[in-house]
């Protein structure tokens, strides 16, 4: 067995104090044992682990794995796409339509060449999202049919799964729809923090609360609340050195931990390829 993410806190319960010999019976079931700290680490050799079964990890952390795209997709629509501001809304609810092409509307004002890539939540929604675009007078592509952005496409609806490598690595900045209205909770940051996009997310994330916080500390990602401030924080980001920063910022994020999750996953596996063998 391997004991994983070892920090300091779980070894200072008050019985653990009063009757060390419990902790220390446990913790020689464990024939490796990964800390958070160097404290961590101190009191675990306290408590008789032999120091060459400790490694110091620091804390493992939720990441992203960087999702896949079709690479002659990418280039040809970055190839079309050159030169023109592009930002994604992804995962976007029904009910959060109009504050999303509000915002586009207001933001293409100082960005005449905008491009708004914009993916449903469920992708069943697609048609009755096109007619409601379409209503509000945007030029649009709708992926699904074939259809290509050209020089005139406002929106590009892209309602089909599988593909949100694709956008994100396509979108400088994305917003993290599921977030502006209650009920959704939101959706995983990390995707696009994986892929070097800019965040912008809504208040309403309450199933990855933790994962905004850490980005929007990092400096990662960016609160707004209706189409108001989107279109404001749209406007900010058309500046590059800006988009850059919180790409880099959200991609370091994403990435902490890897390297310890990595030699915990190979350790695994060694010891699984080890016991076949046996």
């Amino acid at each position: 067995m391997f004991l994983i993410d070892a920090g300091e806190e779980g070894f200072n319960a008050a019985h653990q104090r009063w009757l060390p010999e419990i902790a220390r019976s446990n913790l020689e079931a464990f024939s490796a044992v990964f800390a958070r700290s160097g404290t961590a680490a101190q009191i675990l050799r306290r408590l008789g682990v032999p120091e060459e079964e400790i490694t110091v990890t620091g804390p493992l952390q939720e990441g992203g794995m960087a999702l896949a795209c079709n690479e002659e997709e990418r280039e040809d629509l970055a190839q079309s796409l050159a030169g023109r501001p592009v930002w994604l809304a992804a995962m976007v609810q029904p009910e959060e339509l109009d504050d999303i092409l509000e915002a586009h509307r207001l933001s293409s004002r100082m960005a005449h060449r905008q491009l708004l890539i914009l993916v449903p939540d469920d992708e069943t929604e697609g048609a009755r999202m096109a007619r409601r675009i379409r209503a509000k007078g945007f030029n649009l592509a709708v992926w699904s049919e074939g259809e290509m952005p050209d020089e005139a496409t406002q929106v590009l609806l892209a309602d089909t799964r599988g593909e949100m490598g694709l956008w994100y690595r396509l979108a400088p900045v994305t917003f993290m729809a599921s977030s502006l209205k209650s009920g959704h909770g939101g959706r995983d940051p990390f995707e696009p923090a994986a892929l070097g996009s800019a965040i912008l997310y809504g208040p309403n994330v309450g199933r990855y609360l933790s994962a905004y916080s850490r980005l929007a500390t990092a400096g990662a990602a960016r609160i707004v609340k209706d189409s108001e401030t989107l279109s404001a924080a749209l406007q900010q980001l058309t500046a590059p050195d800006r988009v850059a920063q919180m790409a880099a910022a959200g991609w370091e994020v994403a990435s902490q931990g890897a390297e310890a999750t990595d030699r915990i996953v190979d350790l695994v596996q060694d010891t699984l390829d080890v016991m076949e063998a046996g």
